[in-house]
């Protein structure tokens, strides 16, 4: 039920489509790539599945192979009435949108943004380099509804998303992930599968959202801006990094955090206690 390298080639000459560079397409045309992504993400009858960036319909029809009910997401006006024709006779709802400007509450449902009532959903999605970090952040920020995801993305930004301390590519963003979700790389995929062949490596990165987030009793935005001022000039130690934002040697001392220390040598739970434990003030979010 999924579409081979051939079925894509010819659903793109059909139309007269070619893969847009701007929006970074990459389309799946292998079905055994599909059907382990379908199989990595877990999912089955009585699921709630949303993908974004559905493309041409290959990873689309592996999900709807499992018996979940998938939503898919699609923002290229000329690729969404191939997608339709492909995977609505498959019970495949298509909703037109840009993933980064969506209101997930209509597209979820009531409660999606609710974190007391929301749940249930898995998304699954091949995500193109320019918005795969800042989308992941965006939907375990402030869309509670959605569980777990599955994510292709290029190998760097997966090994960023998961990383931990003591790991090269861990960052902020790393720390943001670790906040909201437990974090995986769970397979490689390699160039070869997609049309266009891409000039980089992609892996799959699973994510699992915590019941609460790794610290609690934590101002948030606090948190975050320590972070983003440690991160902002990780080869100095935290004592100068983060002096404009009131942190004291009495502060490094009650979150039990050497001055001398580097942003890349705490973890979500450390930026929480010196967050806790230095004075909050005023402390606005980045332009």
């Amino acid at each position: 039920m999924t579409l081979s390298r051939r079925q894509v080639l010819d659903l793109l000459e059909g139309h007269g489509l070619r893969p847009s560079r701007a929006l970074g397409q990459n389309f799946v045309a292998d079905p055994n790539t599909v059907r382990r992504i379908a199989r990595l993400a877990g999912v089955g009858p009585g699921d709630r599945v949303v993908e974004i960036g559905a493309g041409l319909g290959s990873l689309t029809l592996a999900l709807a192979e499992t018996g979940a009910s998938v939503t898919a997401i699609e923002l290229d006006r000329y690729v969404l009435p191939v997608l339709r024709s492909v995977v609505e006779p498959h019970g495949v709802r298509v909703v037109e949108g840009d993933a980064l400007a969506l209101d997930w509450g209509a597209v979820l449902g009531e409660g999606a943004l609710d974190g007391a009532r929301a749940g249930g959903w898995v998304l699954v999605a091949n995500l193109p380099y320019n918005v795969a970090t800042p989308l992941v952040l965006d939907l375990l920020d402030g869309v509670p509804a959605i569980d777990r995801m599955l994510v292709m993305v290029q190998r760097e930004v997966a090994e960023r998303l998961a990383a931990g301390v003591g790991d090269p590519a861990y960052g902020l963003p790393s720390v943001k992930v670790a906040y909201w979700a437990e974090a995986a790389v769970v397979g490689k995929v390699p160039a070869t599968v997609f049309v266009p062949q891409p000039k980089v490596e992609s892996a799959l990165v699973s994510l699992h959202r915590r019941p609460a987030p790794a610290v609690t009793g934590v101002d948030e935005e606090r948190l975050f801006a320590l972070a983003r001022a440690g991160f902002g000039q990780r080869r100095k130690m935290l004592r100068r990094s983060l002096a404009s934002l009131g942190v004291d040697d009495a502060a490094f001392a009650a979150a039990g955090v050497r001055p001398e220390a580097r942003a890349e040598e705490l973890d979500v739970v450390a930026w929480g206690r010196l967050a806790q434990c230095s004075p909050s003030g005023s402390v606005p979010r980045p332009s």
